[in-house]
């Protein structure tokens, strides 16, 4: 038997790396994916194909006689009919080719995936106790595709023009999950342990407390963009001026103005944004006068710059009144947010249980 002197730590690490690495990929491709689905929203595109097709569907239309099928599919749901009527077969094809992009692009996520997983699992080359969570994420790329439909076939409703915007939040949802585990697999693959630095007191809860709050903006948004809230006071910082708009909570029952008010939508989301903006910046003055410079502080002033650019974005798509390349760039700026929160919140992670001889030294005071 031939000697193999490779040293089984060295080898471990080499598969950490190197499945890291496509998790980091995949995650790649969920990012764009989410840039993708923002364009296809914003200019219309998203019920222009009328059936779920998973295995034909990857393949555009071949012919004439296909392409008028498919139309003719589309002039029967109320879009065309109360937006779109008339607009031609050639404007179809504007919408319908955005669409096919964005589902086959989800087709590309799942392919990629699904290849990597069989490729690491069939060579042994998976990290021990990493199995359920890889497979974990192969189910919630599955349930992504099919929430993705059922939150389409909302659009196909009597007397919609658009997708429920319930369906829209829970999509959206989702697809900040999905990239989030991915990319916090990664990161964990990648660096078991957290940093030996001493961290303020005040910091953990800061940075944890701007993640959360980061995601209920997200979600918010999601209902923005859900009622096209963003159409109405155009304005910054004031609404029609007044900070809180009149009409705030003129729906019943009230937890409907959470969802469906458009006043209510778009001024949460404001508000939601703003305390964020505060807390991270907090977070990054109290990184930069407490830690030196390194992982922990860069990760940190990282979050609140990612932050900070969402906002300046944000209120410049509010002040032009939406142009889908703008709306488009503050909804992938969002998973910028999410990907400095989970930067930010990996760094400063406390050490697992039992390993107590690999914890940073006690927290500092701040």
């Amino acid at each position: 038997m031939p000697f193999d002197s490779r040293d089984p730590a060295d080898t471990s690490a080499r598969d950490r790396r190197a499945v890291a690495r496509w998790l980091l990929f995949v995650a790649g491709l969920v990012w764009v994916m989410v840039v993708i689905g923002g364009a296809t929203r914003l200019t219309g595109s998203g019920l222009s194909i009328m059936e779920w097709a998973p295995i034909t569907g990857m393949l555009p239309p071949m012919s004439d006689a296909e392409w008028t099928r498919l139309y003719e599919l589309y002039r029967t749901i109320p879009q065309y009919q109360l937006v779109n009527q008339g607009f031609g077969l050639e404007g179809f094809k504007e919408i319908f080719w955005l669409e096919w992009i964005h589902r086959f692009w989800g087709r590309l996520i799942g392919i990629a995936y699904v290849a990597g997983l069989a490729w690491f699992w069939l060579r042994g080359k998976v990290p021990a106790g990493y199995r359920g969570r890889l497979l974990l994420l192969l189910v919630l790329g599955g349930l992504q595709g099919a929430v993705g439909w059922f939150m389409v076939a909302s659009g196909f409703e009597a007397d919609r023009t658009a997708v429920s915007p319930y369906r829209l939040v829970i999509h959206l949802g989702l697809a900040f999950l999905l990239f989030g585990v991915l990319l916090w697999t990664a990161m964990t693959l990648l660096r078991p342990q957290p940093d030996s630095v001493a961290v303020p007191r005040a910091l953990r809860p800061l940075v944890h407390a701007a993640a959360g709050l980061a995601v209920l903006a997200m979600l918010a948004g999601g209902f923005v963009a859900g009622i096209r809230a963003g159409l109405d006071y155009n304005t910054f910082p004031l609404m029609e001026g007044r900070l809180v708009p009149r009409g705030y909570w003129m729906l019943e029952p009230a937890w409907a103005n959470f969802t469906a008010n458009i006043a209510a939508v778009q001024f949460n989301h404001r508000l939601l944004a703003t305390v964020t903006l505060a807390v991270a910046i907090w977070a990054a003055v109290v990184a930069v006068r407490h830690l030196p410079r390194g992982r922990v502080r860069g990760a940190v002033t990282g979050f609140a710059i990612a932050i900070a650019l969402q906002y300046a974005v944000g209120i410049v798509t509010l002040l032009l009144v939406v142009p889908p390349w703008l709306g488009t760039l503050h909804q992938g700026v969002a998973v910028l947010v999410l990907t400095g929160a989970l930067l930010a919140l990996h760094a400063l992670r406390r050490p697992a249980p039992g390993t107590a001889g690999l914890s940073p030294p006690a927290a500092v005071g701040g």
